[in-house]
């Protein structure tokens, strides 16, 4: 009984969710302007004002889910204990125990490197964190404002299997935690691995799942042909198109690497039900080209500058909340 109701909440609130207003994610926050998945960096984007908060997911070696983009501590962002960045790759996330990866500060870009160049205007705050994720659900809480939405990405890559947990522990954990905190009605579960989003599509009806995808050099999760280690078995030959594999997959949402994006598969996509989300949008033509497109979401760094683009549009802005981080 208990699986049919959730099953039957999905539905009730699968239209709803696919109604609702152009949705403005900020990309771990807002990393152009605050450090990256930090609890005061998520407090800055609430002041900017978004739908909804996107960031990713860790789980310690002593099972702790915590916020971090990559699966080990990364030196460009890092500082240890003794207050100097860390002259390499730091420790896996996944083989430290949650009370060590709290020494390290996370709240500054390492100056002169390549990465730093990229965020010219992000303001520092030192002594920042690896914020649980019980942290940011505070926050949300906090804020007060129920049109609040999270979209948490697992962290996973199938070709580094020992740098996490695996796929169907991992999305166990992360239902099990968004259910606990009373958020699943207002959070969407992503991956580019879609191992997990299988996971979640059979254990929690009631979360959306989003398909995140890249055809790029630098990634390219779907691949050419055949089933990729990403893609849970589904083959782009199958289908003919990424939004159709989508769809196979059981995705309600599409979330593709903006530069892969063209008026005919928005088209597609949204013919076939799909919401289509563009990531990661931050300069100003882009951004413009992506809201051309009509796609029905952006993920961006400069969710200013969305919300700017937004405006000369006359679009509906999301509300701009002010809590303490």
């Amino acid at each position: 009984m208990q699986r049919l109701a959730l099953i039957l909440a999905a539905a009730l609130l699968a239209p709803l969710h696919a109604a609702q207003a152009f949705d403005l994610q900020g990309h771990r926050g807002a990393r152009g302007l605050a450090p990256e998945n930090t609890i005061a960096g998520f407090a800055r984007t609430l002041a900017i004002g978004v739908n909804t908060l996107e960031t990713d997911i860790a789980i310690s070696r002593d099972g702790v889910l915590l916020i971090s983009h990559d699966p080990a501590l990364n030196p460009d962002i890092t500082r240890g204990p003794d207050g100097q960045f860390l002259a390499a790759r730091g420790p896996v996330i996944f083989h430290t125990p949650w009370a060590e990866l709290q020494r390290y500060d996370v709240g500054r870009l390492r100056p002169g490197t390549r990465y730093a160049g990229q965020y010219p205007e992000q303001q520092p705050v030192d002594g920042a964190r690896l914020p649980a994720l019980a942290e940011l659900f505070d926050l949300v809480k906090r804020a007060g404002d129920p049109r609040l939405r999270l979209a948490l990405e697992t962290k996973l890559n199938p070709n580094t299997p020992d740098d996490t947990a695996a796929p169907e522990p991992f999305a166990r954990a992360l239902v099990a935690a968004v259910r606990d905190a009373g958020l699943a009605t207002r959070t969407s579960i992503l991956s580019f691995d879609w191992r997990t989003l299988q996971v979640i599509q059979r254990e929690a009806p009631e979360i959306p799942t989003v398909y995140l995808t890249a055809r790029q050099r630098w990634l390219d999760n779907v691949g050419r042909g055949p089933a990729t280690p990403w893609t849970a078995g589904f083959a782009l030959a199958d289908h003919g198109s990424v939004p159709k594999m989508v769809r196979a997959a059981g995705g309600k949402v599409w979330s593709s690497f903006h530069g892969d994006l063209d008026a005919a598969q928005v088209k597609e996509a949204q013919a076939l039900g799909l919401q289509v989300l563009a990531w990661t949008v931050n300069e100003p033509a882009q951004i413009e080209a992506m809201l051309d497109l009509g796609v029905d979401g952006i993920v961006s760094d400069r969710p200013d500058r969305v919300r700017e683009a937004m405006a000369r549009r006359g679009m509906p802005l999301p509300a701009r909340i002010q809590v303490a981080p």
